[in-house]
């Protein structure tokens, strides 16, 4: 299974079904924190509600359509990272993220943000990667800015976010734009 190590703390991984619990109890324990920016929080009230989606997220990696993964710091499960899918046609993808409160201002989604978009041209030579954020999202904003990825516009009323609509900004990076970096 995909097992990739940023550095001596920080390892991504391919999710399981014996990491359910450990994912359910991350998502529950920052349900507040992560329910600003994700429509699918409330929807996990149970370990057993990852049950169908894991083999998804196995799938999806099994036939190279993407992945969605586990961010471990110190061993600990803190996050995710995953390609929401992968057009083959235009050798592009989109890229999400999600970290504990606790486990912010460590520079743990930048690391392994600059790590997969290293590993999506250069391993599996793609050529576009773009990053959707809400707008009022200032911490995962910093993220594609940092590492370099252009804004491209602003899609109003881009997500639905259980009671009121929030735009997107719209991030991409090109293997070009990463290569003079």
């Amino acid at each position: 299974m995909f097992s990739y190590k940023i550095d001596n703390q920080i390892d991504i991984v391919l999710l399981q079904q014996h990491n359910k619990e450990e994912l359910y109890q991350l998502v529950d324990t920052n349900r507040e924190h992560l329910r600003k920016w994700l429509l699918w929080v409330d929807r996990r009230t149970s370990a057993e509600d990852f049950e169908k989606i894991i083999p998804m997220w196995i799938n999806n990696y099994a036939n190279n359509n993407g992945f969605d993964a586990g961010i471990r710091y110190n061993g600990k499960l803190v996050g995710m990272i995953g390609l929401h899918y992968i057009d083959w046609n235009n050798k592009s993808t989109s890229l999400g993220y999600f970290l504990s409160e606790e486990a912010q201002g460590k520079g743990i989604i930048t690391k392994c943000v600059s790590a997969i978009v290293d590993y999506l041209f250069n391993e599996m030579d793609l050529h576009r990667i773009e990053i959707q954020c809400a707008a009022n999202n200032h911490k995962s904003i910093t993220i594609p800015k940092r590492l370099g990825f252009f804004q491209e516009g602003i899609k109003r009323d881009g997500q639905w976010l259980y009671d009121h609509y929030e735009d997107l900004i719209i991030f991409s990076l090109l293997r070009s734009d990463w290569e003079e970096l």
